[in-house]
């Protein structure tokens, strides 16, 4: 664990960490302090389970990979700011598959230790204080980065100082005893983030569920090669939701993408598509297949 926490975070992350280690079956790793928007995309997904505070994703992955947490909730796009960095490189990479997926609506909350007349400045992640800058700049508050929203909170917290406050979630706010002085201050009212549920077998929706299926390729590097390897989901009425593409070991000339679509390989048209995508691909790895949370339209 990071001894970077403030105390009143480090506290908590250590009585988490000692409960998740009595119970590993129990345990669902997420990267961030007590109270992080990770904290509570796992409370609202497995509300039985412990929680375990990991400092970094890879440590979260970690932990599931070494059976120390039976899955893990990560975050990996965000309707502001799209996909979460590196996370095209870590899935695949991490042997773990998508057994589950859950959407958190991310509302801000002002927290402080007095009001909001008092308060002169705010800290939180650098992506939290861009969701919230027209608000602050209206009431005459300056931002302060911090590495996390939570541990912000916990920092604001445990410093005593009414005039320093906090931009992180309603949770964070009760965990470290914070006066919740404004809610749903972020400028979008969309702000979501999507997180994913990692564990080490892989899953299949029940019956009749609708389903969705992440996977990686390479397309072979010949022309047109990508408009015929999507060409067979096209064809057999596969919608795909998400395209993304990357270069990886410096190459240029052989791009591989992240890919979802609606729908399952045990589906007769699912599985004419990944047939043709094999043959204009070097390589297909499934994910994961898994219950589709909600309709991407919503």
């Amino acid at each position: 664990m990071s001894s970077s926490y403030p105390p009143l975070a480090q506290a908590l992350v250590d009585t988490m960490v000692t409960a998740a280690d009595a119970e590993p079956q129990r345990a669902v790793a997420f990267q961030g302090a007590p109270g992080a928007y990770s904290h509570q995309a796992v409370r609202e997904t497995f509300p039985d389970a412990l929680p375990l505070p990991c400092a970094g994703f890879e440590d979260a992955i970690e932990a599931v990979q070494a059976g120390r947490a039976g899955c893990a909730v990560i975050p990996i796009e965000n309707s502001l700011h799209g996909r979460v960095a590196d996370m095209h490189f870590l899935l695949p990479e991490s042997g773990l598959r998508i057994v589950g997926e859950h959407f958190v609506r991310v509302r801000h909350c002002l927290l402080g230790l007095g009001t909001q007349a008092q308060l002169r400045e705010v800290k939180s992640h650098p992506q939290a204080l861009g969701q919230v800058r027209r608000h602050l700049r209206s009431w005459g508050i300056a931002p302060v980065q911090f590495f996390d929203t939570a541990a912000a909170a916990a920092a604001v917290a445990g410093d005593g100082d009414a005039a320093v406050g906090a931009i992180a979630s309603r949770l964070a706010g009760a965990l470290y005893g914070l006066n919740i002085l404004a809610e749903g201050v972020e400028d979008a009212d969309h702000n979501t983030t999507r997180f994913v549920v990692l564990a080490r077998e892989a899953s299949q929706p029940a019956a009749g569920v609708a389903a969705m299926t992440s996977f990686n390729f390479e397309v072979r590097s010949v022309p047109a090669a990508l408009f015929k390897a999507l060409g067979g989901f096209a064809t057999n009425g596969i919608n795909m939701t998400k395209l993304e593409s990357y270069l990886r070991d410096g190459k240029f000339s052989q791009a591989e993408f992240y890919a979802e679509i609606e729908g399952s390989p045990a589906d007769p048209a699912v599985a004419r598509a990944f047939d043709e995508l094999g043959y204009f691909t070097n390589w297909v790895k499934i994910i994961g297949t898994y219950a589709k949370a909600r309709d991407r339209e919503a």
